[in-house]
């Protein structure tokens, strides 16, 4: 499968406008494919890995596209001439795009993984069970979550598999961060997987806004 990153390092946002990096795309080119928003036409979420998402990465704004995803971007590359954050419009005069084949593989090797942007694995259900476990199962628990979210993303390129899913977690303590308004464990750091995975697929919740972002460890 191919997937197509189109960078704009000219550029420099905080992480947390990634939201808005998606909103002007969506607003610009979503009524051309639910793609780029994943909503539909009631406005409800579609539930399903995005194809497209927006990142913010060392500062710099970003957008990847997985297999049709790509496509889009590709397609209308000519057309992003600029971005709008806070009503401001930012002329893009640099764009950097480059579209490659992956192939997620299990070889019997191990793979590390560093999260460039923060991992959003909780949600408000399990953040409550969380907090009431040990130090150790709270790591299963992660470590069971992380895989969950590994195979979202097989489901996504049509990839099975063949054997059991290893991952090891290495984090930083976590921190306590504001997502819709609400408190939510926000973790760094890192993990190895028998699994090779592309650089720049997010993991977890609200990869469409950029969080989750892995890059291979080098």
């Amino acid at each position: 499968m191919q997937q197509t990153l189109l960078q704009f390092p000219e550029i420099k946002l905080n992480r947390r406008d990634g939201h808005k990096l998606r909103g002007y795309f969506a607003n610009t080119f979503g009524a051309d494919s639910d793609l780029f928003h994943n909503h539909d036409q009631e406005g409800r979420n579609i539930f399903r890995y995005p194809k497209i998402q927006y990142k913010i990465v060392e500062g710099v704004p970003m957008m990847l596209g997985i297999g049709e995803g790509g496509k889009l971007i590709v397609d209308r590359f000519l057309a992003i001439r600029e971005i709008n954050i806070d009503g401001e419009a930012i002329e893009l005069r640099q764009k950097n795009m480059k579209s490659e084949d992956f192939e997620v593989r299990m070889d019997g090797e191990l793979y590390g993984y560093r999260f460039v942007n923060p991992w959003l694995p909780l949600n408000q259900k399990n953040h409550s069970e969380y907090v009431e476990l040990d130090a150790k199962a709270q790591k299963e628990k992660l470590q069971g979550i992380l895989i969950n979210n590994m195979i979202s993303f097989f489901k996504a390129v049509d990839f099975q598999a063949e054997e059991r899913i290893k991952v090891h977690l290495d984090l930083e303590e976590p921190r306590v961060a504001k997502f819709k308004n609400q408190p939510m464990l926000i973790f760094s750091g890192g993990f190895v997987s028998n699994v090779y995975l592309p650089d720049y697929i997010g993991l977890g919740k609200s990869v469409a806004r950029g969080y989750g972002t892995i890059l291979h460890k080098t």
